[in-house]
């Protein structure tokens, strides 16, 4: 079968990639000159199967009512504006902030986000896949009790799952890092994920996709995607500015321009556009760089060794499409991390950059089929598109090729937001 995927992601790459061991005959298609080009580019380099907890919860309207006042709060929040699509989405996302969701929503992201950890392994092993990865676990670190104390109940949430955790009190922690002994703010505690892991995601997308290429996946860059032709509730081509490419079955992987290609189809997909920072900087001192990567949890800031590299990520901003970098929305990134790790780099030399993530109302990817028989969705990973690629690449393959998935796709699919 002949099977096109749109968009050379992480998602887009890793579902071609499964799909190519399975036999079809592969196409992607995008509109940048190489893969990973977009949001896959510069993330966090975190595999965080334990970092599923949803963006939306009881206590989270409260708190992006008083961050509207901040312009360097972690979640910006723009509602006072002409913005339909972002109406929509913020009411799909109040409905979700109930305790009874917030359960149910986690228990979802969890199930894709394990199985996909396994999927990323295997790979890595059949393939002897190397992008500077580190498997030592991550670490999450509290400034003050209040913070630790929601850190420590929601590793035992996890611990519930089936999930590591290790609580530490400070001085574990600092034998855990050493380097947060240099550390210019209070630290009084933070958990240990061991299981999770790290690593360059542009690497990892690079070296995944000559594999697919050397496996005869066909990608077409620099190809620009106008709308999708359908007649009678199947999907007959693609429009390019390149021409019309068809195929038998199509896969959406396009991020957060999926609901723009989609919407003339009748087909309402509520992804909506988190823009996310990050700074990369040349490792000046490596006792004074972390070891594994560490997550601020009080600033909602990601840093991880990469190489020689030490990279900074978080800030998310709903403000449309606009894919402009701020300074204002970097600074906090900046320090935050200089604050943890002051001896580590040299914070005025400094790449900086964004990226839209596709962010969903309940914090679940939407995985699986649409009302167009041969049309495929993987897509709405929002800031765990690293963490969930492998494993929703796998799953796609097999529901292409009619295999039974490893997991249960029950309320994964486009269909939870029109029942």
């Amino acid at each position: 079968m002949k099977v096109a995927v749109l968009g050379a992601g992480v998602i887009g790459v890793s579902t071609a990639h499964a799909l190519s061991t399975l036999g079809h005959e592969v196409v992607v298609i995008d509109r940048q000159h190489a893969v990973a080009e977009e949001t896959s580019f510069a993330n966090g380099g975190q595999i965080s199967a334990a970092h599923t907890t949803p963006w939306a919860a009881p206590h989270v309207p409260f708190q992006a009512f008083k961050w509207m006042f901040q312009a360097d709060a972690p979640l910006l929040f723009k509602p006072l504006r002409w913005d339909p699509a972002l109406w929509r989405w913020g009411l799909r996302f109040l409905a979700n902030c109930t305790s009874r969701d917030v359960a149910l929503n986690f228990e979802k992201a969890l199930r894709i986000a394990s199985y996909s950890r396994g999927v990323l392994q295997a790979w890595r092993q059949h393939h002897r896949l190397q992008y500077n990865q580190s498997t030592g676990g991550l670490l999450y670190v509290y400034r003050d009790q209040v913070a630790a104390a929601n850190g420590y109940a929601t590793a035992q949430k996890l611990i519930d799952h089936g999930l590591n955790q290790t609580v530490l009190d400070r001085d574990a922690l600092l034998a855990e890092e050493p380097a947060l002994a240099n550390a210019e703010v209070p630290l009084v505690g933070g958990v240990l994920s061991p299981d999770d892991e790290t690593g360059d995601a542009h690497l990892f997308t690079k070296t995944l996709g000559k594999i697919a290429a050397d496996n005869k996946v066909t990608f077409r860059f620099s190809t620009s995607i106008k709308a999708l032709v359908s007649r009678r509730h199947e999907i007959t081509g693609i429009a390019t500015d390149k021409g019309t490419i068809e195929a038998d079955a199509y896969v959406i992987c396009l991020a957060s321009e999926t609901p723009r290609l989609l919407k003339p189809l009748g087909l309402d997909v509520p992804i909506y556009p988190a823009k996310g920072y990050s700074m990369t900087s040349p490792i000046t001192d490596n006792d004074g760089a972390p070891s594994r990567s560490v997550t601020d949890e009080s600033k909602f800031v990601v840093i991880t060794r990469i190489g020689n590299q030490l990279r900074a990520a978080g800030t998310a901003e709903l403000a449309g499409w606009n894919r402009s970098l701020d300074p204002a929305r970097l600074a906090p990134i900046i320090a935050a991390t200089q604050s943890l790790f002051p001896k580590a780099a040299n914070y005025n030399d400094i790449e900086p950059w964004c990226g839209l993530r596709p962010a969903t109302p309940d914090s679940v990817p939407i995985i699986g089929a649409t009302p167009f028989g041969n049309l495929f969705l993987n897509t709405g990973h929002g800031t765990l598109g690293w963490t969930m690629a492998c494993g929703s690449g796998q799953v796609v393959a097999d529901l292409i090729s009619g295999r039974t998935p490893e997991i249960d796709l029950d309320g994964l699919g486009l269909d939870r937001f029109t029942r």
